[in-house]
């Protein structure tokens, strides 16, 4: 039988605060991503006043982030408890929302289960208040991917991009030291792009530049991303974030000469045929 939310964090009235169901925005930023890299930005997602409407117009914000590891859809990573002071507090368009203590053991790791249908942000907290279970309490506050092993690297750029931000001791001690072969799969059209990190330069900055600049200043990645309408390099990175999948092929210690990288590298062009169908151009 399922656990109600309530049983874990009781609410006396339900309708003095709205629900909020934060999700992908217009910008293509996953505000779990934003949660794990810098907590202001979330509590900017729960500031936001839209100019039209009033999203937030109750005392609270119980607020909720869309946890998109899960396949499941349905699935939700608890943010917060916020109270609402004022409507302009924050900015030109921004409430004078605080986050409250009330909860706040339970912040990152409680996953809630309920179903919410419409793409809206904002909600009757009452509609929903029943039909919210608990879906997984986590021991720790969720950090993001634990480090699956090398023979099982295959992160997409959003979680690539905040193992690299929050730089976790598995992942960057694994990959800064070794040099390696590795595949960037584009989910739009599958077509590939296989690189390598030689010389003095280890797969973790290597892949650390993908996520500053969306095309690591490979030829044919600056291409698409050109053609795709990216104008600047925050759009490069957007439609990097969105599509693109990396994969390592295969990996060697730091002292590996570069002409042996190299020409594992061309094998796998070859192999993988991405001079003729991917991006890569030598």
């Amino acid at each position: 039988m399922a656990v109600p939310v309530s049983a874990l964090l009781p609410i006396q009235d339900p309708g003095a605060y709205k629900l909020h169901a934060a999700r992908l925005n217009y910008e293509h930023n996953e505000p779990l991503d934003l949660f794990l890299q810098n907590k202001e930005k979330w509590q900017d997602w729960n500031r936001y006043r839209h100019p039209k409407r009033e999203d937030f117009n109750r005392r609270y914000i119980f607020s909720m982030m869309r946890f998109y590891p899960n396949a499941n859809k349905s699935i939700w990573l608890f943010g917060g408890i916020f109270e609402v002071k004022g409507k302009n507090g924050y900015g030109e368009h921004g409430y004078d929302s605080i986050l409250t203590d009330y909860g706040s053991n339970l912040i990152g790791r409680l996953k809630i289960e309920v179903v919410i249908k419409s793409q809206g942000r904002a909600y009757l907290l009452e509609t929903f208040w029943p039909k919210m279970s608990v879906y997984e309490l986590l021991a720790e506050p969720y950090s993001g991917a634990i480090f699956p092993g090398y023979d099982k690297i295959s992160p997409d750029f959003r979680t690539l991009e905040t193992i690299i931000k929050n730089e976790p001791a598995d992942w960057k001690t694994a990959l800064e030291n070794v040099k390696g072969i590795y595949c960037i799969a584009d989910k739009a059209n599958g077509k590939c792009y296989v690189g390598s990190a030689y010389g003095n330069t280890g797969i973790w900055a290597r892949w650390r530049h993908y996520m500053q600049t969306g095309h690591g200043h490979n030829k044919q990645l600056k291409i698409l991303l050109k053609e795709a309408g990216a104008k600047a390099v925050a759009e490069d990175i957007a439609y990097a974030r969105e599509n693109f999948k990396f994969t390592l092929l295969e990996l060697y210690a730091f002292k590996t000469g570069d002409d042996s990288i190299i020409q594992r590298e061309n094998f796998w062009k070859e192999a993988l045929l991405t001079r003729q169908y991917g991006y890569n151009d030598n």
